[in-house]
């Protein structure tokens, strides 16, 4: 007898199979979609991850660990001194700064004649004093050892602008530099591990990048806090530190809550030493609402009417001189009045760490002829917003000696810290 079919010999088995089936593929279809959609969460929660603030970095922070840096406690007693308004990434800053102040050193070479122009300063006044503070600083700070195989960076204590003061030539210098350099190198071991690039100087006078250039490979390895950080001139901004040009001391107190007080639009006044200050002035000199001086203020109309017009001005205009960098910038926020930063190529000081957009306005040299429209187009409650944060920013932009927590000092050795990071030996 020939076999018959399974489904004609049984159909009732058949029509079961079928049903079997048939509730199979879609329950596998759910199970599918349900895995899908599981994934696609554990994705999207991956993705929200990485983008939190606390994950944030600068490509100095990426390949650095910070879970021991500080205490939580320590975290949350900081906080009320740092603001999320004014820093890139506040709790990466805090975390590094505790990390800083626990762990970094600093090795200053012992040798030169302190009575000349190593290891101590010329002045702590005038507007080149940024130099003199910073070696003053350096000594009598935590981050100093005796112990070079525990230091962390290497300082060159040689001060260009104590040479200045001494009447040394330009040529003079780069010879005094090349060969204290080149005598460090032969008696200690630690230059040749990097070639310098753990090594730094500190120059605040434009003589001072001068002074250094018999020694080009100080100039392209070591590390270089200047005043003067145009990187358009072979400044390299990941690997020198903007120095703030700051005249101290200041003539009158800080500027504070007085917004009211704040009735002229725009000041400057100044030598007209470059192309965009000699157009500042003939553009808006005559203006009814900008007090623009061709010249700087006699001094003969009465006893420091430069710096009380800072007072009453909302928006102080820095154009770059002879340098970009200007002593002005630091004034103006002093002062609380609101730092135009007119200069192309300047790598602001602390700019890394700094959002400079949330204190300042920063214009290229060419939007010069549309000054007045971009001041007034800045709302009242934009204004305020800009001030209230340039008067908690004043305490990164002073010195003291000793040095305190978070000052110039401070801010400059983060600068530094952050850096040497990226030296391995």
């Amino acid at each position: 007898m020939a076999t018959r079919s399974i489904f004609s010999s049984n159909p009732t088995m058949a029509q079961r199979r079928i049903a079997a089936l048939k509730q199979f593929v879609p329950s596998f279809t759910q199970s599918l979609l349900s895995l899908a959609c599981v994934a696609l969460l554990c994705l999207t929660y991956l993705s929200l991850r990485s983008l939190s603030p606390s994950n944030a970095s600068t490509p100095f922070h990426r390949s650095m660990s910070f879970s021991n840096a500080s205490t939580p406690q320590d975290v949350e007693d900081t906080k009320t001194t740092i603001s999320s308004s004014i820093y890139h990434y506040p709790e990466v800053f805090l975390r590094n700064y505790g990390a800083m102040e626990r762990d970094f050193k600093v090795y200053i070479y012992p040798d030169g004649d302190p009575k000349t122009y190593y290891q101590t300063p010329r002045k702590l006044t005038g507007k080149y004093c940024s130099e003199g503070y910073f070696f003053q600083n350096i000594r009598e700070s935590h981050f100093r050892t005796d112990d070079p195989d525990q230091a962390d960076l290497f300082f060159v204590p040689v001060s260009p602008h104590k040479m200045r003061g001494m009447g040394t030539s330009y040529e003079n210098m780069t010879i005094i530099v090349r060969e204290y350099v080149s005598g460090l190198i032969q008696k200690y071991p630690y230059w040749n591990r990097t070639l310098g690039a753990d090594h730094f100087f500190v120059a605040c006078q434009d003589v001072g990048v001068r002074a250094f250039e018999g020694l080009e490979m100080m100039i392209k390895n070591s590390i270089r806090v200047v005043c003067s950080p145009s990187y358009n001139v072979g400044y390299v901004p990941h690997k020198d530190v903007a120095l703030p040009q700051i005249l101290q001391p200041f003539a009158l107190p800080a500027g504070g809550n007085d917004i009211e007080n704040r009735t002229i639009l725009g000041f400057w006044a100044g030598h007209r030493n470059s192309k965009i200050r000699v157009i500042l002035a003939r553009v808006w000199e005559n203006d009814t609402e900008l007090a623009i001086s061709n010249n700087r203020i006699n001094r003969a109309t009465g006893p420091l009417v430069y710096q009380r017009r800072f007072y009453s001005t909302k928006f102080c205009i820095c154009p770059g001189g002879s340098q970009v960098n200007s002593a002005r910038i630091m004034d103006s926020i002093h002062y609380g009045c609101i730092p135009v930063i007119l200069s192309d190529y300047y790598d602001l000081p602390f700019n890394d760490i700094l959002d400079w957009s949330k204190f300042s306005l920063i214009l290229k040299e060419k939007d010069v002829y549309q000054l007045k429209d971009i001041l007034k187009s800045v709302s009242h409650e934009q204004f305020v917003v800009l001030h209230k944060n340039l008067v908690e920013v004043q305490k990164n932009f002073e010195w003291h000696s000793p040095p305190i927590p978070y000052d110039t000092f401070h801010m400059t050795m983060y600068e530094l810290w952050l850096r040497h990071h990226v030296i391995r030996y």
